[in-house]
């Protein structure tokens, strides 16, 4: 373990303690692995689960696990939608689903989750609709404060994301936030979570890695 790793999993004591007063359930995990382990934990079986678009998911191999194990689980597979009627309805699909995956953008030491949205259906889910949400981050995304949080996604999680998104904003060909009103844009919904009126309806594991943007 290396001395990153380390602080990390002291920094995560101390966070989950503070997710959990604000009724969130909160778990660390040393390696994606354990963190694929973890969330399958969580998830029962004959499940129907969707998910929001997240590089950490994948990453994770929790996306794949599920879509590979259909005897298992019904998954709502937004990927398959021919146009935007049909995404739209997958969309509303997952607003009732049992399971709703997903990573956050940032989250703060006070226990925060903050996240930013084009669409919005991926914040829209973890706000209301979904039994549970199952959030996976890594330690990279942790900041000290709200405002830390929102610098680090439209600096370090916006712009790389719209080059892998291929979207013709400015940040995809500058590196850095423009601010700009881009009908491409995925700055468009700011969300900060709280806290849950639900206990126990969102699961956060963090994970001892560089996960995601």
């Amino acid at each position: 373990m290396t001395p990153k790793q380390k602080a990390w999993a002291i920094q995560a004591e101390h966070v989950i303690k503070q997710m959990e007063r604000r009724h969130f359930n909160a778990y660390y995990c040393s390696t994606k692995e354990e963190a694929l382990s973890k969330a399958l934990s969580i998830i029962e079986k004959g499940s129907v689960i969707a998910s929001g678009g997240s590089a950490t998911i994948e990453e994770v191999g929790l996306l794949n696990y599920i879509k590979t194990h259909s005897e298992e689980y019904t998954f709502i597979d937004r990927s398959i939608a021919k146009n935007e009627e049909e995404k739209r309805q997958i969309h509303a699909k997952a607003i009732l689903s049992d399971y709703y995956l997903m990573s956050t953008n940032a989250f703060t030491m006070d226990g925060q989750l903050v996240n930013i949205d084009g669409n919005g259906n991926r914040v829209s889910a973890l706000c209301y609709g979904p039994k549970h949400v199952v959030i996976i981050t890594g330690m990279n995304k942790l900041t000290p404060s709200v405002e830390d949080a929102y610098k680090r996604i439209r600096q370090d999680a916006c712009p790389p994301n719209c080059v892998r998104l291929g979207l013709p904003t400015p940040c995809s060909k500058t590196g850095v936030c423009g601010d700009c009103m881009s009908a491409s844009s995925i700055c468009d919904l700011f969300v900060t979570t709280r806290m849950s009126r639900y206990p126990g309806r969102i699961h956060i594991i963090m994970v001892g890695e560089e996960l995601g943007y």
